[in-house]
């Protein structure tokens, strides 16, 4: 069968199984924190594959990784070690609280498995029925049906009961409803330190010290899902880090791999140690490719140079939404932390985030939205400050047709 070498928008239609409206454009080369489409239409990227692509794109140190380990060793299963996933998990031990790692591919995977190692934690604790686990409204946890059933988004679960029982959902930064549903059959309670798909809403630092001491109390294990918020999203390699707070159990993706898939569960040996061979497992989890692409990017983020540099331009982009805001009045509030960046609409354009990233788009822009109110930005951590400024007055543009258009 020959091979269509130029697909276009409508073969996603005719092809693909309908849970995506992709934009009507098809990025095919990228290079930095620039795109450009099939017609040759350049754009800058705000969007950052989803706080994926923290390197921007075709970065040399992720490409030589990738290459040099494309040409010694794939893939083996689990039934065998590699060095590239050693490695990796040396680094994210020494770099965190964690005394332990379980590769995956995704965050989904990463809480899929925090979430069946906290039921077993209660399984072995010597309390009957501690199997209760806390989550919050608004939060996201993935799209497996354990972690969409955690995720306080009935949008994203209603259509797919029964779903797993034992799962709580309480308002978030509501630390009296906290305190009123932890008790000793609580296992678990799982918690963003920012909701990125909820609509970039940070914890209040009193909120997670008074979770801590509630898991502390009941001998529950505190999980934060670092999925979206991790390896320097924050100006810090974990958003915990900007805390007093240390979680059981960390869960990481996205930026991790800096596009190429890979997730982590991190844990101390009090808990990870409660996993035995055969209670969980992955194909593909930590295999070579993967885990070498990681590693060198992992690395090259973790300096004081690229986490103080992601706090130099967050204050960029804040300044400069802050003077558009002043000119269009547009927004309640920008709100975030580093370069995970949520731009509130005021109640009177409330469900238009999606229009404006559509506008957007047509500029010459890459941005997200997070709920239908926000208008999202999760750039390269290493975004040129040109580039900031040159994409921001492409959002300029799509604002005042926005406004004009309204």
């Amino acid at each position: 069968m020959s091979q269509n070498i130029h697909p276009n928008r409508q073969d996603f239609n005719q092809y693909m199984v309908p849970v995506f409206a992709p934009a009507q454009f098809i990025p095919v080369r990228g290079e930095g924190s620039r795109l450009w489409d099939q017609a040759g239409k350049e754009y800058i990227d705000f969007a950052g594959g989803i706080a994926v692509n923290a390197l921007g794109h075709a970065h040399p140190v992720a490409v030589k990784a990738l290459v040099e380990q494309g040409q010694k060793l794939w893939h083996i299963g689990n039934g065998y070690t590699n060095e590239p996933v050693l490695n990796l998990a040396k680094q994210l031990v020494e770099s965190t609280f964690a005394d332990k790692v379980f590769f995956c591919n995704s965050g989904a995977e990463a809480n899929e498995a925090a979430l069946k190692l906290a039921r077993k934690v209660g399984l072995l604790s010597g309390s009957a029925n501690k199997n209760k686990i806390i989550a919050f409204q608004n939060a996201f946890h993935g799209r497996t049906l354990f972690t969409v059933t955690a995720g306080g988004q009935p949008k994203y679960s209603q259509d797919f009961a029964p779903l797993p029982e034992g799962i709580q959902h309480l308002p978030f930064n509501d630390l009296d409803a906290a305190r009123a549903a932890i008790d000793a059959e609580t296992c678990a309670v799982i918690v963003e330190p920012i909701q990125g798909e909820g609509g970039v809403i940070t914890a209040t630092p009193e909120f997670l010290k008074g979770l801590r001491e509630l898991c502390d109390q009941h001998g529950a294990v505190l999980i934060f899902d670092e999925v979206q918020t991790g390896v320097g999203r924050t100006g810090s390699l974990y958003a915990y880090m900007n805390t007093e707070v240390t979680p059981d159990i960390l869960t990481t993706a996205k930026a991790l791999g800096g596009g190429f898939p890979i997730g982590a569960m991190i844990a101390t040996d009090k808990y990870a140690n409660m996993f035995v061979v055969g209670d969980h497992g992955t194909t593909y989890g930590g295999n070579p490719l993967a885990s070498a692409v990681a590693s060198a990017v992992f690395e090259f983020i973790n300096t004081p140079e690229v986490l103080n540099g992601v706090r130099t331009r967050a204050q960029i982009f804040a300044e400069g939404l802050n003077e558009l805001n002043a000119r269009y009045g547009l927004f309640e509030e920008i709100r975030g932390q580093g370069l995970l960046i949520g731009c509130v609409l005021k109640a009177e354009y409330a469900g238009k985030a999606k229009d404006i990233v559509t506008l957007a788009g047509q500029e010459g822009l890459l941005a997200l939205v997070a709920g239908p109110n926000v208008v999202r930005f999760t750039p390269s951590l290493i975004i040129a400050e040109e580039q900031i400024k040159e994409g921001l007055q492409r959002f300029d543009r799509a604002l005042a047709r926005f406004v004009n258009e309204k």
